[in-house]
């Protein structure tokens, strides 16, 4: 997604530690406009494979999941990375290690909300080590759910997660990959 790459290349900043940095229009401050670009990209990319479900992990996933599940026209979850007095007993649950935080996470769903009958599709605003997406894989597989693909807003390509998923035959869909990030420029993977 040219777009995508441009408000990178514009707004974003990369900090030490290979971190991109695009609080100003994806994940703290967000361009509503151009979170449901988004979301209709993704939606336009998984038309026609009968998504009943979008799934992600909170919280910076959560407006890019609810945008496609608006497009697609169908309910979006999210994994709670904290258990809270109104989550019911009933769970899925996977262990999550979180290199932005360097914290580890019990992510929860509801096992109200994913059941065997779903395809689901798993949108998240980055893919980086793919920790978040494989647990998210390990609810999805406790549920007996079918996973359809994975979409991204960015992958970090250099960190290899992307290609293993694809490599293991998991669709993968990022609208930008980044392949190398210096100070001064983020370079992108030229995608067909």
């Amino acid at each position: 997604m040219k777009a995508l790459e441009e408000k990178i290349l514009k707004e974003g900043t990369v900090l030490p530690g290979n971190v991109l940095k695009v609080g100003s229009f994806l994940n703290q401050q967000m361009d509503s406009d151009f979170i449901m670009e988004i979301g209709n990209e993704i939606a336009r990319l998984y038309a026609g494979e009968d998504i009943t479900r979008v799934l992600t992990v909170e919280s910076s996933g959560i407006a890019l999941a609810v945008a496609a599940g608006i497009a697609l026209h169908v309910p979006s979850v999210f994994a709670k990375k904290h258990k809270s007095a109104n989550m019911p007993k009933e769970v899925y649950t996977a262990s999550v290690y979180s290199y932005t935080h360097r914290e580890t996470y019990e992510i929860a769903v509801a096992k109200e909300y994913i059941g065997r009958e779903d395809r689901v599709l798993i949108v998240d605003d980055f893919l980086a080590n793919g920790n978040a997406v494989h647990g998210l894989m390990r609810i999805l597989e406790e549920a007996g759910a079918a996973l359809v693909g994975c979409a991204f807003a960015i992958e970090k390509g250099f960190q290899g997660a992307g290609d293993a998923l694809r490599a293991q035959g998991i669709r993968v869909d990022s609208l930008a990959i980044v392949d190398a990030m210096t100070d001064e420029s983020v370079i992108f993977r030229a995608q067909g």
